[in-house]
């Protein structure tokens, strides 16, 4: 073959669904989508102080080995609360509990129980290891309860970006088998913007930190392992995303839609990855409301 030729295979050479390696990069880079992402984080970092400083709450407490494995709990006022467990995001590398205390704000006066979760962080964790924490968590979770008003039998999880991957995993757990919980150990589920068939990302430059062979990635790729029943479930994603991040979205809503099982489809409307982390701080936006109608609350 010609030096010419050989550019030319070299330049369509496809890795994904059509996608060159440049242009898979780029469906799957969150923040190269979000010009603006930093004001969006800086707002929920100015937040969560908020709702530490005006909030009863209980940080940092162990529901591990590690001093990765710990939660923020912002107690309901009455016993027997829905307890609302939120899994942050940050592409498994960076964030913490910390950064998402502010729905706290949100989900108290509602009435619920409010625990965010922190985990060990990628490259230094990987994949399993960041489901294991979270598994662990949610157990603990459930196991403790009553100490901070929840109801251990009204558990819902909200997960946004690589957080939503993380719920969609603990939806795959088999709690009865692993943690001697109840297989129906959770109620709801919200998951915005998030992750579910991790090939993909494996094949981009995600995985300069993910670190996923294709057998974790199949492992850990919820769509590949969905539950024999399904909760119902809230699927959000933002208008102005890549299009695989809205491709994501939409595989793991048809999935559970295809078992009969009730899933909400909903598209924020001109928010792109970003964007999306105000809309649980309105009550009225479309999401929160359906969130709070999946409670019980509206």
């Amino acid at each position: 073959m010609s030096q010419t030729g050989e550019l030319n295979r070299v330049k369509v050479k496809r890795v994904y669904r059509g996608f060159t390696q440049s242009e898979l990069d780029v469906q799957y880079d969150a923040r190269g989508a979000a010009n603006d992402g930093q004001r969006f984080r800086d707002f929920i970092k100015k937040e969560s102080e908020r709702a530490v400083r005006e909030l009863d709450c209980l940080l940092d407490i162990s529901y591990g080995a590690s001093e990765d494995e710990v939660v923020d709990i912002f107690p309901a006022d009455k016993t027997g609360s829905p307890i609302v467990f939120f899994i942050h995001g940050g592409y498994w590398r960076s964030s913490c509990q910390r950064d998402v205390d502010l729905y706290a704000l949100t989900f108290i006066p509602a009435g619920c129980t409010y625990i965010s979760v922190n985990y060990a962080l990628a490259p230094a964790a990987s994949i399993d290891d960041i489901v294991r924490q979270c598994r662990a968590a949610l157990s603990w979770s459930f196991e403790n309860a009553e100490t901070f008003n929840g109801d251990p039998n009204k558990i819902y999880i909200i997960g946004r970006s690589a957080g939503a991957h993380l719920a969609g995993m603990m939806l795959t757990t088999d709690w009865e088998l692993m943690y001697d919980c109840p297989k129906d150990i959770i109620k709801g589920a919200t998951l915005v913007s998030g992750l579910f068939d991790l090939e993909p990302v494996r094949l981009s430059s995600v995985n300069n930190w993910a670190c996923l062979s294709k057998e974790a990635a199949y492992r850990n790729s919820p769509v590949h392992h969905l539950p024999s029943a399904g909760c119902p479930l809230i699927v959000a994603w933002g208008g102005e995303e890549t299009h695989e991040f809205k491709r994501q979205s939409d595989i793991i809503a048809l999935q559970w839609l295809a078992r009969g099982w009730p899933c909400e489809k909903i598209e924020l409307v001109n928010k792109h990855h970003f964007a999306s982390m105000e809309d649980l701080m309105d009550r009225e936006s479309p999401l929160t409301r359906a969130v709070l109608q999946q409670l019980g609350l509206l």
